[in-house]
């Protein structure tokens, strides 16, 4: 079985995600696939879109087939990284360039997010020109749980999300809803999913027509339930230090905050530190090869950090879901540590197009 089922359809290129028991989390053969289908069909004069999905679990499977993308291979990134780092840099190599030909891509690209989207997932389907959620989408960049950061762009998209919302989906790894992804703009349509056969039908028999089918498909998501919060959000996570976020947290007697405040408390300090640094300077890319290029810099530092060493163990492999972090508050993280993370590559390292 292979795990990205490419073929045309009509005037359509079709990229289906098919690894169903790692709820399609993405491989490095998962992303060489999807980039080498992607560069058959950008001057190809038939193909007028392209459709990114997942394919159902062949069992019919309800569980196996409620993700759109979990992620990536974090195992592989793990392992890597408890090394020399060679196999994690070479995914997120070619990971990033796959997220970045997506970014660019000249013909409309139509991802479907079904499901659970993640990590990866968020990698994949925020490039693309349209975004379509569903009552089933949940979105979140969990990963200063496991001693990493929202990569894969997530500091372009997150820091350009409405006030401090995307510092506290970074931070806290927040899973949004369809309606939240549609009111935030991470989403560009709402379609509920006994809508989606009927699109995908309507699309591959008019792919010259993509954006008036989305508009008839598409129905209004509700209320966006994060932006009730929008102005305690802007407020308590106000800082770019991360002892001020807490200290604002930790002054506020209101049920979110102190919810909040405890969710921090299960993540890696460092972490969160990374992840506030990235945003603040993705704010201010020119562009998002220049995000790309930074994140790649941090991602192949971080996985070797020995916090994601042990947020893997901790979560993925014994799920005992409690973390040991080398520093385990926020002041004891080494800022001078946080900002080697941040270094620019040599050169002949850095991150390229491609």
């Amino acid at each position: 079985m292979t795990d990205v089922i490419s073929e045309v359809a009509g005037g359509v290129g079709r990229l289906r995600l098919n690894r169903p028991q790692a709820l399609h989390a993405l491989t490095l053969d998962m992303c060489t696939a999807m980039a080498g289908a992607l560069d058959r069909w950008r001057d190809d004069p038939q193909i007028a879109a392209v459709l990114l999905d997942h394919a159902p679990a062949p069992d019919g499977d309800a569980k196996r087939s409620r993700g759109f993308c979990a992620g990536g291979d974090i195992r592989l990134l793990s392992e890597s990284g408890a090394g020399d780092g060679v196999a994690a840099r070479g995914f997120f190599l070619t990971e990033y360039r796959l997220n970045y030909q997506l970014f660019t891509y000249g013909k409309p690209v139509v991802a479907v997010m079904d499901g659970i989207t993640m990590g990866g997932g968020v990698g994949i389907a925020c490039p693309c020109r349209y975004r379509v959620a569903t009552e089933n989408t949940k979105l979140a960049m969990p990963e200063t749980g496991i001693g990493l950061f929202p990569d894969v762009g997530g500091g372009w998209y997150l820091s350009r999300l409405p006030g401090r919302i995307g510092h506290y989906v970074a931070l806290t790894g927040h899973r949004l809803d369809g309606a939240e992804c549609v009111g935030l703009g991470l989403a560009t349509h709402y379609v509920p999913s006994a809508r989606l056969d009927t699109l995908k039908a309507a699309l591959i028999a008019r792919p010259e027509a993509v954006a008036a089918i989305l508009a008839e498909q598409a129905v209004e998501p509700g209320a966006a339930r994060i932006l009730d919060h929008a102005a305690a959000i802007d407020r308590l996570f106000a800082a770019d230090r991360l002892e001020d976020i807490f200290a604002a947290l930790a002054d506020d007697p209101s049920a979110f905050a102190q919810e909040t405040l405890a969710t921090l408390r299960t993540k890696s300090p460092l972490a969160m530190k990374v992840s506030l640094r990235l945003l603040h300077d993705g704010a201010a890319m020119p562009d998002f090869a220049a995000e790309m290029r930074q994140e790649y810099a941090v991602a192949t530092r971080m996985v070797q950090q020995p916090d994601f060493l042990e947020g893997v163990r901790a979560v993925i492999v014994d799920k005992d879901q409690a973390p040991r972090w080398q520093a385990d508050t926020p002041a004891a993280v080494d800022d001078e540590a946080v900002a080697r993370i941040f270094a620019p590559l040599p050169a002949d390292e850095a991150w390229t197009p491609g």
